[in-house]
């Protein structure tokens, strides 16, 4: 039997409407399809040089490229490309942004971060040589991580945040205001006119204006002051707020969200609550003229406020792929097993609060965004330490390329990691059951 065979088989078995699989047939459990992997950077000291934020583009000619960053120098951003199908990396540039991601648009490949103000480089001869980068705001402190890119009606757009309090103690996250940003893919995309930047929101203004969401016991563990110097690791819940946004477009006219104008999009953004597997939402409504995209809470049928939606692993940095061959959203997250331990009961391994398990990365699929059906464990760390996170994707043919933001048995914590590492879950459309 095919995999797709097995997990319908499965699935009717456990309805009582099936035939019982041969023991020959039957996964004796659940294993993950890619825990094999390729190390496309590996830090120089554990102990003091992280990788964070991996991101992943496929070009037409199949060539891939990567960006990533480290910790412990002045210029951290790291491009990289493959052309076989990320077995072998060639390092392309260096560059100062963070939180970078690559995308392509018209016939260039660009990379867009920060550096505390939003920069982009551009390549004009698919990621052999490259810019320097140039800035897109002057004076701003900005965030995010290597999150999606959608194409629409010849635009492209994508979401960076921009930290609107800078004088916010700890964790900024209740400050952060996603910004939706659009351009013509025609554009030169280096140039700051090209592009058009959405109203703002933080999450401290929401509650203002909205009220404390109820009845679902967010904030989990009540917020602290922040301590200065905690060392990483430390268990204290920070205000509640978002961050690291994808955006999707709805364009099932049977979606209760849709928008036949395919002027509105959707901003899916980890919840920070202390709660596991929920998400934040907003809407974003681009203006007839797409000179301006104002930004809202989005509403249910009923009228009433909609802030927070299911999501698997929507508690940590998840990323949300649309394949127009299934017609599904596919999302890569960090599967949770054990949020309603006690902290104080925690391995001492663990990072943070019960809900920052990091260790376990598991692909899922959608038609709407809401209901998610599980897929498989794309890859899982042999300890609480060695992560397996904060991962990116891109469709390559029939497969699927996850890059990964990893640890093993040498990784400082699992915050903290040492490795980039590249997945492959082969024929991932087989999944769909």
């Amino acid at each position: 039997m095919k995999r797709r065979e097995i997990v319908q088989a499965l699935s009717l078995t456990a309805a009582g409407r099936g035939p019982t699989l041969s023991a020959q047939e039957a996964p004796p459990r659940i294993r993950p399809l890619a825990q094999d992997h390729v190390v496309v950077y590996e830090s120089p000291d554990p102990a003091r040089v992280f990788a964070y934020s991996p991101g992943l583009v496929r070009l037409d000619s199949g060539r891939l490229a990567a960006t990533l960053d480290r910790s412990r120098t002045d210029r951290p951003g790291l491009i990289l490309t493959s052309d076989d199908r990320g077995r072998t990396w060639t390092a392309r540039a260096e560059t100062p942004m963070r939180h970078a991601r690559p995308f392509v648009a018209g016939g260039s490949l660009y990379v867009l971060g920060h550096a505390g103000d939003l920069m982009v480089a551009r390549s004009d001869d698919g990621g052999a040589t490259w810019t320097e980068p140039v800035k897109l705001t002057s004076g701003q402190s900005w965030s995010q991580s290597a999150s999606n890119v959608v194409y629409s009606r010849g635009r492209v757009y994508l979401v960076m945040e921009r930290i609107t309090d800078t004088r916010f103690p700890g964790w900024q996250v209740a400050v952060m205001a996603p910004v939706l940003m659009s351009a013509d893919v025609g554009g030169d995309l280096t140039k700051r006119e090209a592009w058009v930047f959405s109203d703002e929101l933080a999450f401290r203004e929401l509650l203002e204006k909205a009220g404390r969401p109820r009845l679902i016991g967010a904030p989990f563990f009540k917020p602290g002051p922040t301590v200065a110097g905690a060392p990483r690791g430390f268990r204290h819940m920070h205000p509640m707020g978002w961050l690291e946004m994808q955006v999707v477009q709805f364009t099932d006219p049977d979606h209760v969200w849709f928008d036949p104008d395919r002027r509105t999009f959707h901003l899916w953004a980890r919840a920070h609550t202390g709660l596991t597997n929920y998400a934040c939402v907003l809407k974003a409504v681009e203006a007839q003229d797409r000179r301006r995209i104002a930004i809202s809470l989005e509403s249910a049928p009923s009228g009433e406020p909609a802030l927070y939606v299911p999501c698997p692993g929507g508690h940590m940095r998840f990323h949300i792929l649309w394949d127009g061959v299934t017609g599904l959203y596919w999302l890569l997250s960090s599967q949770s097993t054990d949020s309603m331990t006690r902290p104080d009961r925690l391995p001492p391994e663990r990072f943070g609060l019960p809900d920052n398990e990091r260790s376990r990365l598991a692909l899922h699929f959608s038609r709407n965004c809401v209901d998610w059906c599980f897929g498989c464990l794309v890859a899982v760390g042999a300890t609480p330490k060695q992560a397996r996170h904060y991962a990116s994707m891109a469709i390559d043919g029939e497969d699927l390329q996850v890059l990964s933001r990893s640890g093993d048995h040498r990784a400082a914590s699992a915050h903290d990691g040492n490795l980039i590492t590249l997945h492959t879950v082969r024929r991932f459309r087989e999944l769909v059951y």
